[in-house]
């Protein structure tokens, strides 16, 4: 009976460290990328090869494209929440992470907000820039280097932080016109999805959680 019990426990201790790698992990976060498949997420018709997964990240590198979450936290249908991953970019590459969006098989998504990922690339908006909205021209980490890139949607406030530090608030206003005309760029509830944005940029993503707040 006792080798029984032992081995059921050692079982459970394997369990709960593979189970570890996808799925909740505390204080309401869940990791929503298991760092092997792309279970979960689903990409777009033009360029689906610009996403791979290889060593435990999410490799953008190829032709426009976007990968878009599809899998059953929230929903994939967030409101407020947070959402964040270690990134990683190199020379030259513009990606981006976006909020309160909806799939789209082509195109630059219609809905929601980017926020920019952008080191140094030609684009003089930088990383943490709610795109074309409120954007950031300082930047605050190195290429081929890792760092946290961390959005959290409260309300009509959107705060985005690099390695733990405010970098950008931007608060929509109430009689807020969308540039374009397109009503659907704006803060009302989505999924969250990754951009291709060119043949030469090249950024990795990893550890990939979100976590619900309260309405």
């Amino acid at each position: 009976m006792k080798k029984i019990i032992l081995f059921c426990a050692g079982l459970l201790l394997v369990m709960a460290c593979a189970g570890s790698k996808q799925g909740k992990q505390g204080d309401g976060w869940v990791r929503i990328f298991d760092g092997k498949t792309m279970n979960g997420w689903k990409v777009t018709e033009e360029s689906p090869a610009t996403f791979s997964v290889q060593d435990g990240a999410i490799v953008v590198f190829g032709p426009r494209a976007h990968l878009f979450y599809e899998g059953p936290v929230g929903n994939h249908n967030f409101k407020n929440f947070e959402w964040k991953a270690q990134v990683m970019t190199m020379p030259g590459a513009n990606s981006g992470m976006f909020i309160h969006t909806a799939y789209q098989p082509s195109g630059w998504p219609n809905k929601g907000y980017e926020i920019q990922v952008n080191q140094t690339h030609t684009d003089w908006r930088k990383t943490g820039s709610v795109y074309a909205v409120q954007d950031v021209r300082d930047v605050f980490v190195k290429d081929g280097e890792w760092y946290t890139e961390h959005i959290i949607v409260q309300g009509k406030k959107v705060t985005i932080k690099v390695n733990d530090k405010v970098i950008n608030e931007f608060t929509e206003p109430a009689d807020y016109n969308p540039t374009g005309g397109n009503a659907q760029k704006r803060l009302s509830s989505g999924t969250i999805a990754l951009q291709g944005h060119d043949p030469k940029s090249k950024v990795l993503y990893k550890d990939i959680m979100v976590r619900v707040l309260p309405d």
